[in-house]
C-alpha cells in the first residue's frame, strides 16, 4: 500500500515538473506575441499566465465536475490549448517576433490572417475572465454524489443465487393466537438446610388448603367509553320516598302555622319542606287562600 502511494506521488511530481517546463517554453512565445499586439512589459510578462493558467484551471475542473459541466470544462481546455498552439506556431514562423522588431499589430503578411491572429491574441484575456469565473462557480457549487465503498475481495451475488437463496429460506408459520388468559406460575418447592443446633419444638401448623386456580379467558377491556343504555331509575335519584300532595300540604301547614302572611312565600315553603319550586308555589297559593277564608268566616 505504501509503495503504491509513493508511486502515485512520484507520478504527480513528474507531471508537475513536465508541465512547468512546458509552460516555460510556451511563456517565451506568448510574451513576444503579447508585446506585438500592444501590451507593455508587465502585461506581456503576465500574458502567458492568462492563457496557460486557464488551461491548468480547466484541467483541474475536469477532475472535479461531472456530466455537462465536465464536458464544458473539456471544451474550454481544448479551445485554449488550440489557441496557445496557434500562437506558438506563429511565433516560430515569424523570426522578427524573437527580436521584437516586428511592426506593431503585424503578425502575418496576409491581412485577413493578420486580423484573425490579432483578434485571437487580444480575445484570450477576456475569455479567461469569463470562462475562468464560470468554471470556479461550477466547482464551488458542485455536490459530489456519495458512492458506497465496495470491497474488491467481495463478489456481488448474481440474480440466480439471490433467487435460490430466497427460495431456500424456511417458510415461517404464523404464531398461534392465544386468548388473554391470566396464568399464575406453578409453585416450586424450595428445600432449606437443617440446622445442627437443637431447636425447641413448635406446634405444627397445618397449611390451609389451596383452592385450584381456574383458568378461563378474560375479555379484553375496551378503551371506548360506555354510553348510557337507558334512563336512570327514579329510585336511584333520591333515597327519600315521593310524597303525595296531601302530605306536602300537611307539612306546609305545620311549618307555616306561626308565619305571618308576608312570610308565606314559595321560596320559604320550598326551603322549609324541601320540595320543588312548582310545588312550593302551589302550596303557597293554597295556604294563602285558606287563611283568607278563615278571616272571612271569623269576620
Amino acid at each position: 500500500m505504501n509503495l503504491h502511494r509513493k508511486g502515485r506521488t512520484a507520478l504527480v511530481l513528474a507531471l508537475v515538473a513536465v508541465v512547468g517546463m512546458a509552460f516555460r517554453v510556451s511563456w517565451n512565445a506568448l510574451r513576444d506575441i503579447a508585446g506585438a499586439v500592444g501590451a507593455d512589459d508587465t502585461a506581456a510578462m503576465l500574458y502567458p499566465f492568462v492563457v496557460d493558467g486557464l488551461m491548468a484551471l480547466a484541467l483541474i475542473a475536469t477532475l472535479v465536475l461531472a456530466d455537462r459541466d465536465r464536458t464544458f470544462a473539456l471544451r474550454v481546455l481544448g479551445a485554449y490549448t488550440v489557441a496557445s498552439l496557434v500562437l506558438n506556431y506563429v511565433h516560430g514562423l515569424v523570426p522578427e517576433l524573437h527580436g521584437r522588431t516586428v511592426d506593431w499589430g503585424r503578425l502575418a503578411d496576409w491581412d485577413p490572417a493578420n486580423w484573425a491572429l490579432v483578434l485571437l491574441a487580444t480575445s484570450l484575456p477576456v475569455g479567461s475572465i469569463y470562462f475562468g469565473s464560470d468554471l470556479v462557480a461550477k466547482v464551488l457549487h458542485h455536490r459530489p454524489a456519495s458512492i458506497p465503498a465496495v470491497s474488491m475481495n467481495e463478489e456481488e451475488p448474481t440474480e440466480t443465487e439471490m433467487k435460490r437463496s430466497t427460495a431456500d429460506l424456511p417458510v415461517s408459520s404464523p404464531a398461534p393466537i392465544t386468548p388473554n388468559v391470566t396464568v399464575l406460575p406453578r409453585p416450586v418447592a424450595v428445600g432449606f438446610l437443617k440446622s445442627t443446633l437443637p431447636a425447641k419444638p413448635y406446634p405444627s401448623i397445618a397449611p390451609a388448603p389451596v383452592a385450584p386456580i381456574e383458568r378461563r379467558a378474560v375479555a379484553a377491556e375496551s378503551t371506548r367509553p360506555r354510553r348510557a343504555t337507558g334512563r336512570v331509575p327514579a329510585v336511584a335519584k333520591s333515597s327519600r320516598p315521593k310524597r303525595t300532595p296531601d302530605q306536602l300540604l300537611a307539612e306546609a301547614r305545620a311549618a307555616t302555622a306561626d308565619w305571618p302572611d308576608a312570610k308565606v312565600t314559595g321560596e320559604g315553603i320550598r326551603r322549609a319542606i324541601h320540595t320543588s319550586p312548582a310545588n312550593a308555589r302551589a302550596l303557597r297559593d293554597t295556604l294563602l287562600a285558606e287563611r283568607a277564608r278563615t278571616v272571612e268566616v271569623a269576620g
